[in-house]
């Protein structure tokens, strides 16, 4: 304790010529020393990256760009944050800046655009937290993207007469994205929800709507480093032999990219990859999602099973492979490649994406 260290309380002043020595007032010292500084209760500290993290990260092509599909996760604590402890909300609210420094996370999602169109200005403050060579995938409001007005519950109510409005694409998603993000923007991702059986019957339709709307939008790719539209979809009959086909045609045409969706109800990565051929040359884009393991409606059981995301639970091998193979062959041809990941994939996004990474630095196999 200082008060032993220091001894008593000064006597009184001596009335002699040489009064003995005084030891210094505590309330002195504690006046003139600055306090620690205290962490404020909404800051959020990142974990200090170790030097087989930061080597590992300079092995990769920069044109790769691994992250997590959203940031927030409070068991994150001792792999991106420090040890905290954090709360959701402060972590949505404030954990940007720290997540953007792991030097193995380049880019992150941003879903909350599906629910709400954002403003400019929300883009704006993303974009003011991270560093310049940082990217976001945003996906598009399910105002345009989803075909039918659904309830809290995600029940479909009635048709959306805004689906896939040209207009509205612009105004509510593409204008303030751009403008907000500026440099900072990697994939605008316009994920098609799943169709009634109406307009799955009417697919060929839906791509003249769908060609429509891409062709109006504004030169992403133009307006932007490393920026690109994407076009994810939901239902399997879209890679069907007669629409697949057709559907390259129009993301070619248009200059946009398919999003590989790796989801629940959705074919294994190496099904959709003929469609990422098809377009070739052109930059990858990636949203792994969810784990197979869980079948067509396991996203729920996922997250029981996964929470809070502090550890990989199931290994997806051969998931991990193609994506691995994939950038390689994206990257090594001078394009783009943005990958996104769920904590529903494996159990914990960034020890995800670092299995990904160790696998794009190694060394290819022969032939691979």
């Amino acid at each position: 304790m200082q008060d032993d260290l220091f001894g008593a309380p000064p006597a009184p002043r001596s009335t002699r010529a040489n009064p003995p020595f005084a030891a210094p007032d505590p309330a002195q010292h504690y006046e003139t020393t600055p306090a620690p500084p205290r962490r404020r209760s909404t800051e959020v500290l990142p974990l200090p990256p170790d030097d087989a993290t930061r080597a590992l990260a300079a092995r990769l092509n920069p044109r790769i760009r691994l992250g997590a599909s959203t940031w927030s996760y409070p068991g994150w604590a001792g792999i991106v944050w420090d040890e905290g402890p954090y709360n959701e909300a402060v972590l949505a609210k404030n954990g940007l800046t720290a997540y953007a420094q792991h030097p193995l996370l380049r880019c992150v999602g941003i879903d909350r655009s599906f629910y709400r169109p954002l403003t400019e200005g929300q883009y704006a403050r993303y974009a003011g937290q991270v560093p310049d060579d940082f990217r976001f995938v945003v996906k598009a409001p399910a105002l345009v993207t989803d075909a039918l007005v659904r309830g809290e519950q995600g029940q479909g109510r009635q048709p959306n007469t805004a689906f896939l409005d040209p207009v509205l694409a612009t105004q509510e998603f593409i204008t303030p994205a751009l403008a907000g993000l500026g440099d900072k923007v990697g994939a605008l991702v316009f994920q098609l929800s799943p169709l009634p059986f109406s307009q799955l019957q009417r697919l060929p339709l839906l791509l003249e709507r769908l060609r429509a709307l891409l062709r109006a939008l504004p030169d992403v790719r133009g307006a932007t480093p490393d920026g690109v539209v994407a076009v994810e979809v939901r239902d399997p009959e879209w890679l069907s032999p007669a629409i697949a086909p057709q559907l390259a045609a129009v993301l070619k045409e248009t200059g946009a990219t398919y999003c590989l969706g790796l989801h629940a109800k959705m074919p294994r990565l190496a099904e959709q990859l003929p469609l990422l051929r098809a377009l070739w040359p052109g930059p990858m884009v990636c949203r792994w999602n969810l784990n197979p393991l869980h079948g067509a409606y396991g996203y729920e059981d996922a997250q029981r099973s996964y929470e809070p995301y502090d550890r990989i639970h199931d290994v997806d091998a051969e998931t991990r492979a193609l994506i691995v193979r994939t950038v390689r062959g994206v990257t090594g041809a001078g394009q783009n490649a943005y990958v996104t990941i769920s904590n529903k994939a494996e159990g914990c996004a960034p020890l995800s994406a670092r299995a990904l990474a160790e696998g794009l630095a190694a060394t290819p196999p022969a032939g691979g």
